[in-house]
């Protein structure tokens, strides 16, 4: 039964995707597809949006106000945290608290942060996880037109005739964008599609190139282009001329770079298709570049974006319908932060904290005298003022540092000798929150009521579909409380999201005009929209105010930019090679990212059982001639060692990766999986101008990790292990899962399972075991009633049976006969279907059904396998995958 139909906005990447839940309030429940009138995804969501309706339940939500350990109260709480940043203040300076702060916020509560801590208590030391995943993109696109401002929209992704990715695995990292390109292929072969990235991912599915570019040379590779550009006189003279600043500067930077073999040689890529590449960019006047997180997080990020930027001032291939420069924001409000000021270098509404005629104008409008004059810490070095005791209370919001941060152990270790740890979340543990002194239940997607802009600067609402769970709050509310106990409350006069939502899109309009100098951003047609309407508010891209009511779908069309001279700016860039370089202690590069499935660090998404098949633990890739050099085989155990930390993660052989490099996840915590936070290990560089730190370079060693015994738990009932050296768990439907391995054999194994399993229920318990000491093999199983309640197997290495099977049992009331005698040989009984390693997500078909099914009925194409099993039919993620086992 639905009580109410409504719709919101996916809280995962920077697509932002229109959801429509079909809401049971009785049962909190809540059916979830696509909204087809939403102009992000028309419909379409991918693995993660389908299965928001299975990460809403409350089991794992935290409720209730904590204070060093104990529940509390709002009011007592409150009064705790402002009286103690008062203190702290008064004691120390403003500097010495922080804000560290997310693009899981919703736009209103990143306005009230950012308002209270920079416009009222005085310093700039607010930052956000945003720093890690974007600031690039701001720093290249201020450079060049002086704001930060994306050109182009969605609608490009049709118009154009040929689409970059680079350092973008959008097939998995924004699947429903990918699969609008896809489309559009699919519609006009002859749009040419270029992948550039180091590594051969799913994004390359579609690709008519594919440029395996080495790490961090992306700046050569563009200025290359733009070399090849001008001597091939494909550049756009009159446009240079008319709209812009510095081109022969930056041709004259990048004079080192006109060879096609220094090019080849030093990018490790082939001439031929770095010609290919440069002859096909220089035919097409329509050409979109979309970037992300292989370009931005480096040390010379910013130069990255701006290099590419060049090659479209060059060939005046801006602001017109399918072209332009297009940066893909990773969170879903990473853009409604920057619209707000949440990194420590911004103010408010696309203003800067370097210009001192905005801080007046922001001081002004805000009815403040203690605004923050300069700067404040960024994400890194915030974190080591914490460790070297500079600030002295932190307040974290909505993300999780300890995992997502590099050099993850020093953020752990600052966190846990800061004086005062303030964490608000919505769940009960992280791994930052469980080193809170301070606890505060914030409302979780579903409940949260505000807006958040996407990638394309599309302003979307997020709209409540349930109370809040126990006595959480909004993140708004929180601070305005804490604003008001801290004596500033006749600014934080706040009753609603929409009350804020006015006053952000005021300050967006006040003096923005000719006189006092224009901004890109500016909503100020809504600066007096009342609650029905901000309640109804539909999805639009700013600028919105009175030259354009319906909001703007491009802008710079008329070459007018926002720099001091109006014209945009080619920025000069010198290539240099990442911060720290190879060695003989660390002859690996380690790259980081996203896979498929899962989400930042896990919150949510683990809580999804489909979400948790397809990359069930830690994994790194490794190139096969790489795998033997250290002998490594595929599927084993392998250590993974940075001067920054250590981890212990599964390995997968493939040639899709390069030599000399290495891929992780970024996902894993403390919470499920003991040694496998890869953030530990990596480089806390940071590019000079944006800050943001290196995240795809890190130098690392690898071998082989043996330890004395391996082996899976699954269980009905959640189990506590005493972490063995490598322990990760994951959520299954009906079942826990629990790989294991440790360096010390139990002395007894018998007695050591039926101390993880046995306990007291209600039935007939059936114990069955298997146990061959002299090889150091041991298996058991335990049934209550014919029901499978546990089952567990020990080894000396990896060589274990797969788990999909054993796994399925967990669903039935009762086991035949013919299952119960097979399982402890970990093989069905003949005739048994077996599903295989989950392929499809969304409708979780296997390997090994796929596999039959195309042997059996002859499947040739992944439509044809779409068309029997469904898969690869909803977000698509999978089809690289299916077509690769056709």
């Amino acid at each position: 039964m639905t009580d109410q139909s409504i719709l919101t906005t996916c809280p995962y990447c920077g697509v932002g995707c229109g959801v429509h839940a079909e809401v049971n309030l009785k049962s909190h429940q809540a059916s979830i597809k696509g909204d087809k009138n939403h102009p992000s995804n028309f419909g379409k969501l991918c693995s993660k949006g389908s299965a928001l309706g299975e990460t809403i339940e409350l089991s794992s939500r935290l409720s209730e106000p904590q204070v060093y350990g104990q529940t509390s109260n709002w009011s007592e709480t409150l009064d705790l945290v402002a009286d103690t940043f008062s203190r702290t203040i008064k004691e120390h300076g403003p500097d010495s608290v922080a804000f560290y702060v997310s693009g899981q916020l919703l736009t209103e509560d990143y306005y009230v942060a950012n308002k209270l801590i920079k416009g009222f208590i005085g310093t700039a030391n607010i930052d956000t996880n945003s720093r890690l995943c974007m600031s690039s993109s701001v720093a290249g696109y201020k450079r060049a037109f002086g704001s930060d401002t994306v050109p182009g929209c969605y609608e490009d992704y049709e118009l154009a005739d040929m689409i970059v990715l680079i350092g973008s695995n959008t097939a998995w990292c924004h699947p429903v964008s990918f699969q609008r390109i896809r489309a559009a292929k699919e519609a006009n072969p002859n749009l040419k599609v270029v992948v550039i990235d180091p590594r051969r991912t799913a994004s390359c599915d579609i690709a008519d190139l594919h440029l395996p570019i080495a790490i961090g040379t992306d700046t050569t590779l563009f200025n290359g282009l733009l070399h090849y550009l001008q001597q091939h006189n494909a550049i756009d003279e009159n446009y240079i001329k008319s709209y812009t600043e510095g081109f022969e500067s930056a041709l004259k930077a990048a004079a080192n770079h006109t060879e096609l073999s220094d090019i080849a040689q030093y990018c490790n890529l082939a001439i031929a298709d770095i010609e290919t590449f440069y002859q096909w960019f220089a035919k097409h006047k329509k050409v979109m570049s979309l970037y992300s997180q292989g370009v931005n997080q480096s040390t010379s990020g910013s130069d990255k974006v701006n290099s590419i930027i060049n090659c479209h001032l060059a060939t005046g291939s801006l602001g017109q319908p399918g072209m332009g420069p297009f940066s893909i924001t990773g969170q879903p409000n990473a853009m409604g932060g920057r619209e707000v000021g949440g990194l420590a270098n911004q103010l408010a509404a696309h203003m800067e904290l370097s210009d001192k005629q905005a801080i007046e104008r922001v001081a002004t409008f805000w009815e403040s005298d203690n605004i923050a004059t300069e700067a404040g810490y960024t994400a890194v070095d915030l974190f080591d003022a914490i460790y070297d005791g500079k600030i002295k209370a932190v307040w974290v919001m909505a993300t999780n540092p300890v995992v997502s941060m590099p050099n993850a152990n020093k953020v752990k270790q600052a966190l846990q000798q800061c004086e005062f740890v303030v964490v608000s979340d919505c769940v009960a543990h992280t791994d930052t929150l469980d080193l809170a002194h301070v606890k505060l239940p914030a409302l979780g997607w579903s409940e949260k009521d505000g807006t958040v802009t996407n990638s394309e600067r599309r302003i979307s609402r997020q709209r409540p579909l349930f109370e809040p769970a126990g006595d959480a709050k909004p993140d708004w509310w929180i601070l305005t409380q804490v604003a008001r106990r801290m004596g500033f409350e006749h600014a934080f006069h706040y009753s609603s999201s929409a009350d804020i939502f006015r006053e952000h899109a005021a300050l967006s309009g006040f003096e923005n005009d000719a006189e006092h100098g224009l901004r890109d951003f500016d909503i100020s047609a809504f600066a007096d929209i009342n609650q029905l309407n901000y309640d109804q508010l539909q999805p639009i891209q700013w600028p919105v105010n009175a030259e354009n009511p319906q909001g703007t779908m491009r802008l710079f069309a008329d070459g007018v930019f926002f720099t001091p001279s109006a014209k945009a700016q080619f920025i000069s860039i010198t290539p240099r090679a990442p911060a720290n370089p190879l060695s003989d202690s660390y002859p690996l590069s380690l790259n980081t990212g996203r896979i498929r499935d899962q989400w930042h660090t896990m919150t949510r998404t683990a809580l999804a059982v489909k979400l948790n098949q397809h990359k069930a633990e830690p994994f790194v890739e490794i190139h096969p001639v790489d795998a033997k050099k250290y002998r490594l085989e595929n599927n084993t155990l392998a250590q993974i060692s940075s001067a920054w930390g250590t981890i212990i993660a599964r390995v997968e052989v493939t040639d899709s990766q390069q030599q000399r490099s290495l891929f992780v996840p970024i996902h894993w915590t403390e919470q499920y999986a003991s040694s496998g936070r890869v953030g530990a290990l990596v480089n806390p560089a940071v590019d000079p101008i944006s800050k943001q730190p290196e995240s795809k370079h890190t130098p690392v060693n690898i071998k082989s990790y043996q330890p004395a015994w391996q082996g899976f738990v699954l269980s009905r009932r959640e189990l506590t292990f005493r972490q063995p050296e490598y322990l990760v768990k994951v959520k299954g439907e009906q079942f826990y899962r629990y790989e294991l391995a440790g360096n010390d054999l139990p002395e007894d194994f018998t007695a050591w399972v039926k101390n993880k399993l046995c306990t007291a229920e209600v039935g007939t318990p059936q114990w069955q075991e298997y146990q061959d000491l002299s090889k150091g093999i041991y298996r058991a199983s335990r049934l209550i009633d014919n029901q499978l309640e546990s089952i567990v197997f020990m080894a000396p290495d990896s060589y274990l049976p797969e788990r999909s099977w054993l796994t399925s049992l967990f669903i039935k009331d009762a086991l035949d006969k013919d299952e119960r005698s097979a399982l402890l040989t970990g093989v069905p009984p003949l005739g048994t279907p077996d599903v295989g390693q989950i392929v499809c997500s969304c409708f979780n078909v296997g390997e090994k059904t796929i596999l039959y099914a195309v042997q059996e009925k002859g499947l040739k194409t992944h439509q044809e396998v779409g068309q029997c099993l469904k898969a690869g039919t909803n977000c698509g993620s999978c089809v690289p995958e299916i077509k690769a086992l056709l």
